[in-house]
């Protein structure tokens, strides 16, 4: 069997059980656009931890996963007339080919800031982005990966800083800013500053071609190995962690960097 007749009964058998389970099926009967919006974003988080880990197995189950989620909106869509499964690929075909005239157009490009200047343009002509650059920027978005999206859809209209070394002088300006609300003890224009602060540290973080969710990600997993590590070896010496104070808890942190090191 060729792969694009391997691909074509995988989806019909898909299709075939998504419908059958929304006839047969008492909870999947009772699903709603609704009712699966936070499954869809737990799965995609899912998803997220498994390229992290970059385990091949756990990608290929979550992104299976969220390809019945897909399959499940669209049926749901059909039963109520507004479109189907063929419908959602066939638009995003359709946009695809669009927005690459470079490869199905005659549009040159150079490298790839060429080609995410020529989709930003592209889409301020769709209609639902035609109003603002940032139209597209979902209001839902955990707010460090909205920051950075919002970033790089200003970068695309060349709204942007020409070097890094300016953008760490903001990131510095950003510092001063709140160093004197903090002595000013204002609490609501602390918060507005730390806000600048994690802003110009994101975007210097992008200019350097850093990813900030995914830096975050990988400290807050170190954080939690080494803590565990601390706890572990606290509970070997016969102790408990609730009964050291912060300097004997130190120690032990030391030791497990020294190791890591080691």
């Amino acid at each position: 069997m060729s792969l694009e007749n391997k691909n074509h009964v995988a989806v019909d058998r898909l299709l075939d059980i998504m419908t059958q389970l929304r006839e047969k099926c008492p909870w999947d009967k009772k699903q709603t656009m609704e009712s699966l919006r936070c499954l869809t974003i737990e799965e995609t988080f899912e998803l997220s931890d498994a390229i992290v880990d970059q385990n091949t197995d756990e990608i290929r189950k979550e992104l299976g996963d969220i390809l019945l989620h897909i399959v499940f909106y669209s049926q749901i869509a059909k039963e109520m007339n507004a479109f189907d499964f063929a419908d959602v690929i066939n638009s995003l075909c359709d946009k695809l080919i669009v927005r690459h005239p470079h490869v199905f157009g005659e549009v040159l490009v150079k490298n790839e800031e060429d080609v995410k200047v020529n989709w930003e343009k592209i889409k301020l002509n769709d209609k639902e982005h035609r109003k603002s650059v940032l139209g597209g920027v979902p209001k839902k978005l955990p707010a460090m990966i909205k920051a950075y999206r919002i970033q790089e859809k200003a970068h695309g209209v060349h709204f942007d800083w020409e070097n890094a070394a300016d953008i760490w002088n903001k990131v510095k300006e950003e510092l001063s800013e709140f160093e004197t609300e903090v002595a000013a003890n204002d609490s609501q224009k602390m918060q507005a500053e730390f806000g600048d602060i994690l802003f110009a540290l994101i975007n210097y973080a992008r200019f350097k071609g850093i990813n900030a969710e995914d830096a975050l990600e990988q400290t807050n997993r170190k954080f939690i190995a080494r803590f565990t590590a601390m706890e572990n070896a606290i509970t070997q010496d016969g102790k408990k962690l609730t009964d050291l104070t912060l300097p004997q808890m130190d120690i032990y942190w030391e030791k497990v960097k020294k190791k890591e090191k080691e």
